[in-house]
């Protein structure tokens, strides 16, 4: 398959006294693979989409290459990001309540991924139709991709604020954001974890239907290793900012190698845990020599 992202000797740190978040990061996705990065909080994964994403604030120190299609991002202008955020790569944020405007109606923020990569109104004319046209076909497609990813009555959470809506309707929302423009990678940001169970459930199946209907690839980040099974085929883990396992969802979950991804793996598991027995810990693991 054909290389889509890579990151190669992504190296991160923050602010004057150069707090590192990131060390040596080096993978690659290709069309259609869904891999996954997990990892406790604070070991990197965020900022990890972040820097994909062109995303990190002005005190960040960023070295290395990330690379879409074989061509050299790191460094571009904001202009030139923005032809390929939300077009090219796209990414669902992991607090719907935070993600999204809430001044603005849903409709209008999903519409504004067609704003920034299609004709505007005033720039209808070179499209050959005119200005209503480009609204109407604009307004249809918003209702058309609410509805594709489950919304109930997508007229009516169009034209909602965001805390008018649940969070189930508010995620799913970001997901059409996310899809609009049918981008060959989408970066999943804890996309479930503000969200009950039985609505995280049909959340993951929601993602798995449109990413197969729609071929596109995807990083999904997570700490949560049972719904990076369910969604992934490849999974990287991250510890302090450096990936320290990857492999299959197979290998690395049932036969981990990594002092780090044992203790993920067994915390994870509390099923197995005897009555009566203390709860694993991640220090029991780190503090064990490897091998």
């Amino acid at each position: 398959m054909a290389e889509l992202l890579g990151v190669h000797d992504l190296t991160l740190d923050f602010g004057r006294r150069r707090i590192v978040a990131l060390r040596d990061v080096d993978f690659t996705i290709d069309a259609g693979e869904r891999v996954g990065l997990i990892g406790e909080s604070g070991s990197g994964k965020s900022v990890t989409a972040l820097a994909i994403m062109g995303l990190l604030p002005d005190h960040a120190h960023l070295k290395g290459s990330i690379t879409w299609q074989g061509s050299e991002i790191t460094g571009l202008d904001d202009a030139a990001y923005s032809k390929l955020r939300g077009n090219a790569f796209s990414m669902v944020f992991q607090e719907p309540m935070t993600a999204l405007d809430p001044t603005m109606i849903v409709g209008l923020q999903v519409a504004e991924a067609l704003r920034l990569h299609y004709a505007r109104a005033n720039e209808a004319a070179k499209y050959g139709v005119g200005p209503e046209q480009v609204i109407d076909d604009a307004r249809s497609r918003v209702l058309a991709i609410l509805a594709e990813v489950g919304v109930v009555d997508p007229a009516r959470v169009a034209a909602s604020f965001p805390h008018q809506l649940s969070g189930g309707q508010r995620q799913r929302a970001l997901i059409a954001m996310a899809l609009i423009n049918r981008p060959k990678l989408i970066i999943f940001d804890e996309p479930t974890t503000a969200l009950d169970v039985t609505v995280q459930a049909r959340v993951l199946r929601l993602i798995d239907e449109e990413l197969e209907k729609e071929g596109a690839a995807c990083l999904f980040i997570s700490h949560d290793l049972a719904v990076v099974s369910q969604v992934c085929e490849r999974v990287m883990v991250l510890h302090k900012g450096a990936i320290v396992e990857r492999g299959t969802v197979a290998q690395v979950f049932n036969q981990p190698e990594h002092p780090y991804t044992r203790g993920l793996v067994a915390t994870a598991r509390l099923d197995a845990v005897k009555p009566g027995e203390r709860l694993p810990v991640l220090e029991d693991f780190l503090e064990t020599p490897h091998g």
